[in-house]
């Protein structure tokens, strides 16, 4: 979950907050919760589950589906369906959820009502269009598309290794926490830089608008990873590798196992329910 401060700028109220001098994962969380309480580490939930909750429903659905049709029409490249149905889902899911992303951030961000938030939305689309409710998707589907591809990709691939290694045909919750936090911290290395990019380009934006100024520089990823490169060397873009390690391993690991947990449990109603009625007429 994206952590957003608030804090007040004169009189009106700023997003951007200067970030506090921390040495260390664990000397944020103990100063963050020093400063503002234990509460504040699930600031801005209701909105992101608002959010989350059909995402992962769309996103989940249509993977499924498409690996299932993929699988068949690809023949012998089937083991490379992951990869196509796991980006081709993102950028479904990425796409109809934008608008409320967009809502969740200003709801974070400006804590405004939401007749307040109505009447700022409609003005948005007033003047300029109704493709204003998707700004900022190309950034975030440059992160999370290939994230999703290689996830679902090296998931697939560790789960089977991991059932033919224990001679099973079913994977285990075991087997399934382990491939999806393996898989996930591979997907999350890789696309760090994106992330990076991301983040400075909002700590950026803020801290143009806490001084009530414009923007003077380019907010391309490729402008941006430029100055990060010039500025803090090649290991900037991977700045904030442990925490989005920590963040996404046990997220993606406790995700995907109560999915196929759920799937494994209705699958196996539904066929007692179908058996149910044959065995009853049979006796």
């Amino acid at each position: 979950m994206d952590h957003i401060c608030v804090c007040e700028n004169g009189n009106s109220k700023a997003w951007y907050k200067a970030p506090g001098h921390f040495n260390g994962t664990l000397d944020a969380l103990i100063k963050i919760v020093r400063r503002e309480g234990i509460k504040s580490l699930w600031s801005g939930l209701p909105p992101t589950l608002v959010m989350a909750v059909p995402a992962t429903v769309i996103y989940f659905t249509c993977y499924d589906q498409l690996c299932a049709a993929l699988r068949v029409r690809m023949g012998d490249y089937a083991q490379e369906a992951p990869l196509v149905a796991g980006a081709v889902a993102r950028v479904g899911s990425a796409t109809v959820i934008s608008p409320l992303e967009l809502i969740r951030t200003k709801l974070q961000a400006q804590k405004q009502s939401y007749r307040e938030l109505t009447d700022c939305i409609r003005s948005a689309v007033q003047s300029e269009g109704w493709l204003s409710l998707w700004r900022g998707l190309g950034p975030t589907l440059l992160r999370d598309v290939p994230f999703s591809a290689m996830y679902w990709y090296n998931y697939e691939r560790g789960k089977s290794f991991l059932c033919e290694r224990y001679y099973t045909r079913e994977p285990t919750l075991t087997i399934t926490f382990i491939s999806g936090a393996v898989s996930g911290s591979i997907a999350s290395i890789v696309t760090l830089p994106f992330d990076v990019v991301k983040t400075r380009r909002q700590v950026e934006l803020g801290e143009l608008q806490a001084k009530n100024l414009s923007v003077q520089v380019s907010t391309s990823t490729f402008s941006v990873m430029s100055r990060i490169v010039a500025q803090d060397g090649f290991g900037g873009l991977f700045a904030g590798f442990l925490p989005r390690l920590i963040k996404v391993a046990p997220a993606c690991a406790i995700m995907i196992s109560t999915y196929e947990f759920g799937k494994a449990f209705f699958r196996k109603h539904n066929q007692e329910r179908i058996l149910r009625p044959l065995q009853t007429s049979n006796t």
